[in-house]
């Protein structure tokens, strides 16, 4: 008797796997695209099917192999059209670099036959083997991921075998945190992270965005206000807490704070007005916007504001 070929199996899913003593994991992933057993469970369906051992099934695993082992280099955002054939098992691997402040978004449209096709990115380590990060929803094809830290990933696409359709696969790296300025974007940046401060005693620990006096400054993303100041350097401040990403967002030179210590606000409040406060009173209105991570200390924020083109 001819043993049929599981289609669609079970999806069970687990936790992305965090370091000892509870630290954060290595990317951000929400909850629907956490990382799946789909393809480990499908490759142990066909096993009990008798087919794994088979020159098929064989082939299905190599594919598989093949894809993470070489994979083909791409620049993102990508987009790619192509044909998953029935005839022959198959499996495609596209190797990427990401940046941290970026937010990975990988989509799949299939048309004519509609195979299960397994969608998994994993991330590459200098010492350490392939991790899986995040698999794509079943049903959407389509899955999301922030870095922590930069990172080089594999995303692998795999259909179940015998099965195939036109496909068009689109991956795109977007900025991780709205843009703190209203109507304005990272165009109006005129002063870098990094760059010397008096006389290069000090360097700059985040981003001048340069706007008219009053121009609300908004929450990058839902955050909880740690702290509403006037402090020295910075004049009129806001400090956010990102608590997602496990981030302090930092808003300084405001005209005005809209805000109050303990609240929440959602990405797109105002939490100040654009001014020129604190050691900012020669130069005209800019916001100064800095990201600082626990033990890490300021970060750039360029990655986490920038579209890539």
């Amino acid at each position: 008797m001819k043993k049929a070929i599981p289609r669609r199996l079970p999806t069970l899913t687990f936790l992305l796997a965090a370091s000892i003593g509870g630290c954060a994991t290595e990317e951000v992933v929400p909850e629907l695209y956490v990382p799946t057993n789909a393809w480990d469970a499908y490759r142990q369906g066909l096993q009990e099917a008798g087919l794994a051992g088979t020159a098929l099934g064989n082939d299905w695993r190599e594919a598989a192999d093949a894809a993470l082992a070489a994979p083909a280099e791409i620049g993102l955002p990508y987009v790619y059209s192509g044909t998953f054939d029935a005839r022959q098992a198959s499996a495609l691997g596209y190797r990427f670099a990401v940046a941290r402040g970026q937010r990975v978004e990988v989509g799949l449209a299939l048309t004519g036959p509609t195979p299960q096709v397994f969608l998994d990115v994993f991330r590459l380590g200098e010492d350490t083997p392939r991790v899986h990060v995040a698999s794509a929803d079943a049903e959407s094809r389509r899955l999301v991921f922030e870095p922590r830290r930069d990172a080089v990933y594999i995303l692998r696409l795999q259909p179940e075998l015998l099965r195939g359709g036109d496909f068009e696969l689109r991956v795109q790296a977007a900025p991780a945190l709205g843009f703190p300025v209203a109507e304005h974007d990272a165009g109006d940046i005129q002063s870098a992270f990094g760059a010397e401060r008096d006389a290069g005693r000090r360097s700059h620990h985040g981003v001048d965005i340069f706007a008219p006096r009053g121009t609300p400054a908004v929450a990058a993303t839902r955050a909880y206000v740690r702290r509403v100041r006037e402090q020295g350097l910075g004049g009129l401040t806001v400090w956010l807490y990102d608590r997602e990403r496990n981030l302090h967002l930092y808003y300084a030179h405001l005209d005005e704070q809209l805000v109050e210590p303990g609240q929440w606000v959602n990405a797109g409040d105002i939490v100040g007005r654009v001014g020129n406060t604190g050691n900012a009173r020669t130069t005209p209105p800019h916001l100064h916007f800095a990201i600082y991570a626990d033990g890490q200390g300021p970060i750039d924020p360029d990655p986490f504001l920038r579209q890539t083109r």
